[in-house]
């Protein structure tokens, strides 16, 4: 599993269009579907099955990866992380 808390000074709007650019990006890599329920954001595909929720202060990705995903772990992380790093801090 992997979890990644982002904290963000940014209004409900621009955090939101900061998630989609996330999931977007996501969306395009790793070929997966995508859909707001509210202030969650749920993605899935065959062995990828996670969530970017939206707070007023941080947005929260939790990603569950199956085989063969489960072995890129590492990687999948670290560009997660700083595609939310750069889209929150400059949203």
């Amino acid at each position: 599993m992997i979890n990644i808390i982002q904290p963000h000074n940014l209004p409900p709007e621009a955090a939101r269009a900061a998630a989609q650019q996330v999931a977007d990006k996501l969306a395009r890599e790793l070929d997966l579907s995508c859909e707001w329920q509210g202030d969650v954001l749920r993605f899935a595909r065959s062995g990828i099955d996670g969530t970017l929720t939206l707070a007023d202060s941080q947005a929260r990705m939790q990603i569950q990866l199956g085989f063969p995903y489960g072995m890129m772990a590492s990687a999948i992380q670290s560009k997660v992380e700083e595609k939310m790093r750069k889209v929150f801090a400059s949203a």
